[in-house]
């Protein structure tokens, strides 16, 4: 896992830079207490999920096959 630091304000990108576009892009929007709120930049055929939504969305195609 990379773990980076970033402050409110800053970005993090992930992507190719050969490419010269990026797959996505993270940006710490606000820090209140022990919350950060995060906002995503990213084509909008590329679903987004909280990790337990992702979760749940595995399991229950595990349970359907």
């Amino acid at each position: 896992m990379l773990v980076l630091s970033r402050k409110s304000g800053q970005s993090v990108v992930v992507g190719e830079p050969g490419e010269l576009q990026r797959l996505l892009k993270v940006t710490v929007l606000a820090i209140k207490g022990a919350t950060v709120k995060l906002g995503f930049e990213v084509d909008a055929d590329i679903p987004v999920h909280r990790s337990e939504v992702w979760e749940r969305i595995i399991d229950d195609s595990r349970a359907r096959s």
